[in-house]
């Protein structure tokens, strides 16, 4: 079998940053990130302690569909409160942190996990 390389297709590459949302231009990329840094954590959480679904849904008290449906990345219905309850199920302390910005710079959310034990 012979190959027609007469149509090679070009691919533009670029580097992205951390938070795949700014990269594509979301207004809310902060947010946007956060939510789907916790909802890692939970998903990671989940797996490590061998749970199902339906069983993490029991521990925050949503169903195994509303779970699927989170661990897919749909989870723009859960405000950031909510989400870190969840990670307060899985018997996580969180601890928010705001500390002054230099002068001239837009304000921004930053998540770091905990070193795991």
């Amino acid at each position: 079998m012979t190959h027609d390389n007469s149509q090679t297709e070009t691919l533009d590459i670029y580097e992205s940053s951390p938070n795949i949302f700014a990269d594509l231009g979301s207004p809310d990329a902060d947010r946007l990130y956060l939510k789907a840094r916790i909802v890692a954590e939970l998903y990671r959480l989940t797996n490590e302690r061998k749970l199902t679904q339906r069983e993490a849904g029991a521990l925050m008290g949503i169903t195994q569909p509303e779970v699927s449906r989170m661990f897919k990345g749909n989870f723009r219905e859960y405000s950031v409160e909510r989400l870190i309850g969840f990670l307060t199920t899985f018997d996580r302390d969180v601890e928010i942190v705001a500390r002054p910005r230099p002068k001239g710079e837009r304000g921004h959310i930053t998540s770091t996990p905990a070193p795991r034990s």
